[in-house]
């Protein structure tokens, strides 16, 4: 399945990229699922679809979006329901921990009363892209999933959880720790208190596997970033900052779509004086990201792409093809105001495979490069483009290297070579960090 994560600058019309995205999927043939996390209706009132019905507790662990509705012919919109998926994953988590909450004297809380906290949208982003794949394939058989994300430097942030949550695990549940469970009725005698139930271990192994195959979706070949931007002056300086985040953490961002384009030409002062604003913009995207990553021109609708009209009743019968006929001439403003993405789904780039990048291979873009016989030194090349050298940080703790590029940062192990030296020194140079070891005579196995 093709995974295209939709995100961007706040405002560029992230919402409306994934939707025509996802319908120019299903015009090509394909089973397209739209994922969104939105909570202010825009995805219904743009596509002009009912306002989905809040799931049950126990139905939302399960399966954490609202019931898939047909918006087009081979394409389905769904919310993600992260209030109640919540609240479903807290009631099972107290239940699986009664023994503990029990001997702490705690009273369990009641589904009707919990609430998302900040942050759950985060967590039932990432439970959606594992439950999707997880899917029966002959029951939903989705041949390609847009999620519509946050903005990108949340979208970073979601992107590098189960890396990091999964490394908490590590450290608070080791192995060897999870291997003495055996003692634990002994150790209760002992103590005289009852020690944490089976269930916790199996919970924490179970959210361990969870993040281990989100790790992997969001790694794998077949998941790609579509950053959406409005050009302007600021906007350059936003995707260099996600283009770093997204780089640290392995993600591909297979293009760049500038959003909400002016028309150029025009004899209004005041218009062309902010088209040339974005032309301008544009020219620097252009500069900073092809011929690597390239960037989509989107034209402005000339309104803002929601309904006018209240929605459609959804029990009313419609014609799909009627308001998304990309031949049409009013498809990209649409008549009477309706929410007209499909204009642009001829537009958008297609949802192929990814490009093969000859010069990064995709199984092992940070490589190990050998100057021992040249320099004495082994040189890590680690890829970010988009870096600034002042917002970069490295520091070496143990068998492991911790990188910071901005407001993100990525613990990594060391190469098993790698850890038998010391840094010598690091440079960024062509949008690529190279970090110089050299070996460390007390533990560099001596030649014969």
């Amino acid at each position: 399945m093709r995974t295209v994560l939709v995100t961007g600058t706040g405002g560029a019309g992230r919402t409306t990229v994934a939707a025509a995205t996802a319908l120019a999927a299903a015009r090509e043939g394909r089973r397209a699922l739209l994922l969104t996390a939105d909570r202010d209706g825009t995805p219904e009132a743009l596509l002009g679809l009912p306002t989905p019905r809040p799931a049950t507790a126990t139905s939302a662990e399960r399966l954490p979006w609202s019931p898939p509705v047909e918006a087009a012919p081979g394409m389905w919109a769904a919310r993600i329901a992260a209030d109640d998926w919540f609240r479903g994953e807290l009631t099972s988590l107290q239940e699986r921990g009664s023994g503990a909450l029990d001997m702490l004297g705690a009273t369990p809380l009641d589904p009707e009363e919990l609430t998302g906290l900040p942050g759950t949208e985060a967590f039932a982003v990432l439970r959606a892209l594992r439950a999707v794949h997880d899917a029966d394939p002959a029951a939903a058989g989705w041949d390609v999933l847009v999620v519509d994300m946050p903005p990108a430097p949340d979208t970073v942030a979601v992107l590098a959880l189960p890396e990091q949550l999964r490394r908490y695990l590590r450290r608070l549940l080791p192995a060897e720790r999870q291997a003495a469970r055996a003692l634990r009725p002994m150790l209760a005698q002992l103590a005289g208190v009852p020690m944490p139930a089976q269930k916790l271990y199996e919970t924490a192994e179970r959210w361990a596997r969870e993040l281990a195959g989100v790790q992997a979706l969001i790694e794998s070949e077949a998941t790609t970033v579509r950053l959406v931007v409005d050009p302007g002056p600021l906007a350059d300086r936003a995707l260099r900052t996600a283009r770093a985040g997204l780089a640290l953490y392995g993600c591909r961002v297979e293009a760049v779509v500038a959003n909400r384009l002016l028309p150029t030409g025009t004899a209004d002062p005041w218009l062309a004086a902010l088209s040339g604003q974005q032309q301008a913009a544009l020219k620097e995207l252009h500069g900073e990201w092809a011929p690597d990553v390239p960037v989509r021109e989107l034209p402005h609708l000339g309104r803002d792409p929601l309904e006018a009209t209240s929605p459609r009743d959804p029990d009313a019968p419609r014609d799909p093809d009627a308001p998304r006929d990309p031949d049409a001439p009013q498809d990209a403003a649409g008549p009477g105001g309706v929410p007209q993405p499909g204009g642009l789904a001829a537009l958008v780039a297609p949802v192929g495979a990814p490009e093969p990048r000859p010069d990064r291979p995709a199984a092992e873009p940070w490589t190990v490069e050998d100057r021992l016989a040249d320099d004495g030194e082994l040189v890590w090349r680690l890829p970010l483009p988009g870096a600034d050298r002042d917002a970069l940080g490295l520091v070496r703790r143990g068998d492991e290297l911790i990188v910071t590029v901005g407001p993100f940062h990525r613990v990594l192990p060391l190469p098993s070579a790698l850890r038998r030296c010391t840094v010598s020194g690091a440079g960024l140079r062509d949008g690529r960090l190279h970090v110089r070891f050299a070996p460390d005579p007390e533990l560099w196995p001596r030649s014969l």
